[in-house]
């Protein structure tokens, strides 16, 4: 008797083991991603541009933490096309990072590739987009990555999610725009609205009646909503508010913080925020509004797009309210503060790795530049450098260059310091603004710590910038205004539970110092995510060595990685 309940014991065991095994197996979710053109209406203007799947904003990506995903990209319009996933850490996995030149070559006309990914160790509100040229502007959308099945979110459960995706909307094709700014070797022409998931909202003028230019959420009164919001926008730093209601933020870029309240939060291009809002107000009609954050005399859309906050069974005529105190446009002392308060959430399960130790210090200066150019107006153009280097952009992949030695492409010599020490956020610098050209990559030992404080200048005007790094999260362990001080200013880091992104601000006329682990071998991006200081040149790569065995080197590339 006692040997059968021992086999039935066994069995269960059994039997419960390989249910867990099923229910813990990670999933694979597949995506198709059509590139086409598709006819897009925004204030009395229609125009053709380039989307997936025909909408704008793309599709969402849903996955779990743990999943594999796989994309196919097919490009049905005649432009050259990449996406990128940014955030994913792509870990050895280069060959899915997707930026144009750097990881692989553009898939043309006519043309697919699989990416193939994991996600591996995040969770959290992502996006993808293009990353040649600047298609982004309307080949964009979320990712959605949930815990693990069975891992709770470290903070009460919401009952509804939503995805906000902040953009810009030009009345013009983009590209044109682009290509024109390039030609006369100016700004390009500034977008023509704002956007919350792809609308503008009622506070531009109406057109036709049965248009919908506004994005409604409708909530219940009592329920908690999670907001995942995403700053898509191509130039603009914003603003988001929503009138008489508080958020609390418990999430950025994808890694979570120790929560706070916030009546107005403030994201730069390339960054996520997730905040919790209860619908605990009187029921009504409430404006979610997004707004540019610009403290420097330098042109930048103005407009204010608005969304409403729907309370169920209130009438669609009721007049919705607008948010009482949102912060000034210029307003620097709301940002610098707003960012003071974001720590990560170093808990026992998602606790913050700083560097403590450092292998590499490295000081980027930011610049604004004027280079040469005979067929541009007044025979000049302007260029944007870190280093006093414009980086030019290269026609063969610098991934696929380093991974089969190819020579020619890159040098690995770039300086880990500028060329020369000055008074960077004195007085505007107008004279000798020429910049050097090069494809010149920063070689990394795998495994090294490498603290990297970015430095904003006065070359032409201070700005505010936003930094993305490709195939890493870092830790943004100081930030300041004026010029970083090596003496003094490493005391006041900190070290203990400091805010984990993969897109960082530097301040008009400061600085912020970051910190990460290179342990993830291959050449991945870093560049300002103002699309326009981009194109200009605002960009260099680091080239992170192999470690030791196949599991600290670079995978083999895919069959169908795309040629130049």
């Amino acid at each position: 008797m006692a040997s059968s309940v021992s086999s039935l014991l066994l069995v269960v065991s059994t039997l419960l083991l390989a249910l867990f095994a099923l229910g813990t197996h990670a999933d694979v979710k597949r995506y198709q991603f059509d590139i086409v053109m598709s006819n897009v209406s925004r204030l009395c203007h229609e125009k053709v541009m380039v989307t997936v799947n025909g909408s704008y904003p793309g599709p969402t990506i849903y996955a779990r933490e743990g999943d594999r995903v796989i994309v196919n990209v097919t490009n049905h319009v005649k432009h050259n096309m990449t996406i990128h996933w940014h955030g994913l850490k792509q870990r050895r996995n280069g060959w899915a990072d997707g930026p144009a030149y750097v990881t692989q070559c553009p898939i043309g006309s006519g043309g697919s590739y699989v990416y193939d990914f994991n996600v591996t160790g995040q969770r959290g509100t992502l996006w993808w987009h293009a990353h040649i040229a600047w298609m982004r502007a309307t080949v964009h959308g979320a990712i959605v990555i949930l815990p693990a099945p069975g891992v709770p979110y470290p903070f009460p459960k919401p009952d509804v999610e939503a995805e906000i995706v902040l953009g810009e909307w030009w009345h013009a094709d983009v590209e044109t725009v682009e290509t024109q700014g390039s030609m006369l070797g100016m700004a390009p022409n500034t977008s023509d609205a704002h956007t919350i998931n792809g609308k503008p909202g009622p506070l531009f003028p109406f057109c036709a009646p049965g248009q919908k230019h506004t994005y409604a959420l409708q909530v219940q009164s009592g329920k908690t909503y999670l907001l995942r919001i995403i700053n898509a926008a191509v130039n603009d730093e914003l603003f988001f508010s929503i009138a008489g209601h508080t958020m609390t933020v418990v999430e950025i870029d994808a890694t979570y913080t120790k929560p706070f309240a916030a009546s107005t939060v403030q994201l730069s291009p390339g960054q996520t925020m997730n905040v919790l809002v209860s619908a605990d107000q009187s029921p009504g009609r409430y404006f979610m509004v997004a707004k540019p954050f610009n403290d420097v005399p330098i042109p930048a859309d103005n407009k204010t797009a608005t969304a409403i906050l729907q309370y169920a069974g209130v009438p669609t005529s009721v007049v919705p309210a607008l948010p009482q105190l949102m912060p000034a446009t210029n307003s620097t002392g709301f940002v610098a503060a707003f960012h003071d308060k974001l720590r990560s959430l170093n808990s026992p399960r998602y606790p913050a790795d700083v560097p403590l130790a450092v292998d590499r210090h490295l000081l980027y200066t930011i610049g604004l530049n004027i280079d040469p150019c005979e067929t541009c107006l007044n025979r000049s153009r302007l260029a944007a450098s870190l280093n006093n280097i414009t980086f030019v952009m290269p026609r063969t992949a610098l991934l696929q260059a380093h991974y089969y030695g190819q020579k020619g492409v890159f040098a690995a010599d770039f300086p880990d310091r500028p060329p020369a020490r000055f008074n960077y956020t004195g007085v505007p610098l107008t004279a000798g603004l020429g910049t050097s050209l090069g494809t010149r990559l920063s070689k990394i030992a795998y495994n090294a710590t490498v603290e990297l404080v970015l430095q904003d200048t006065n070359l032409l005007s201070v700005e505010s910038h936003p930094f993305h790094l490709h195939g890493y999260n870092f830790f943004v362990v100081g930030r300041g205004v004026g010029n970083f001080d090596p003496a003094k200013d490493p005391a006041k880091y900190n070290l203990v539970d400091p805010p984990e992104r993969n897109t960082v601000g530097v301040p008009a006329g400061g600085w912020t110092a970051i910190r990460f682990r290179a342990d993830n071998p291959g050449v991945w991006f870093l560049h300002c995510h103002l699309e326009v200081h981009t194109s200009w040149g605002l960009k260099m790569a680091f080239l992170v060595e192999n470690g030791s065995g196949s599991d600290e080197s670079v995978l083999p590339p895919p069959k169908d990685l795309p040629e130049c």
